[in-house]
């Protein structure tokens, strides 16, 4: 005989992997580039059934939500510690570690702008985000360029992600180009 609080637990694995399932499929299908996947795809990639995906997220807002948050679990990850000692050695690392997230994010930074617009969740996850990635440039850097207001605006646009997206995209330079682009323009930032 099965006990009452294994049968719970067990419907409550089965629910957290269902959930999972359709949250990895969700970030599946918008890495391969699809920037709106419906309902329907996402089921179907996670193979659950569609009711499955609105029992657990109520909306393709929330999936997106969730989306979002797993990716600024990723972004603020990669950046929560350096290996150098001074200002200038962390600062190099800190845009090698944001080109490199920034081009592997770049797909699901793709879709988050399209619909960020309708959605008052992924608003307040990017301003949430942005404010953080501000805060660590600012305390980074040394008082004189931190200080310098228009110094330290012209580094946080250079290091955006929009910036990185403008580079990849619109301006079509492959990887290793748009990264000599901002680390070149890093360095004469700094050097003024």
């Amino acid at each position: 005989m099965i006990a009452p609080g294994a049968e719970t637990d067990g419907r409550r694995r089965r629910s957290e992997a269902s959930r999972d399932r359709i949250i990895a499929a969700m970030l599946a299908l918008v890495e391969a580039g699809e920037i709106s996947p419906s309902a329907e795809a996402v089921a179907a990639r996670a193979e659950v059934g569609l009711r499955s995906v609105f029992r657990h997220f109520k909306d393709m807002e929330s999936l997106y939500r969730e989306l979002s948050l797993q990716l600024a679990k990723y972004y603020v990850d990669a950046f929560q510690s350096f290996v150098a000692q001074d200002w200038r050695g962390q600062l190099d690392e800190l845009v090698d570690r944001r080109l490199t997230v920034y081009e592997r994010l770049m797909p699901f930074k793709r879709a988050a702008d399209a619909h960020r617009h309708e959605s008052p969740a992924l608003q307040e996850d990017y301003a949430r985000l942005t404010a953080v990635i501000r805060a660590r440039l600012h305390g980074l850097l040394p008082a004189e360029i931190s200080g310098d207001t228009l110094r330290f605006e012209a580094l946080d646009l250079l290091l955006s992600f929009d910036s990185w997206l403008r580079l990849r995209l619109a301006q079509n330079l492959p990887e290793a180009v748009a990264r000599q682009v901002v680390e070149t323009q890093v360095v004469r930032l700094l050097a003024e």
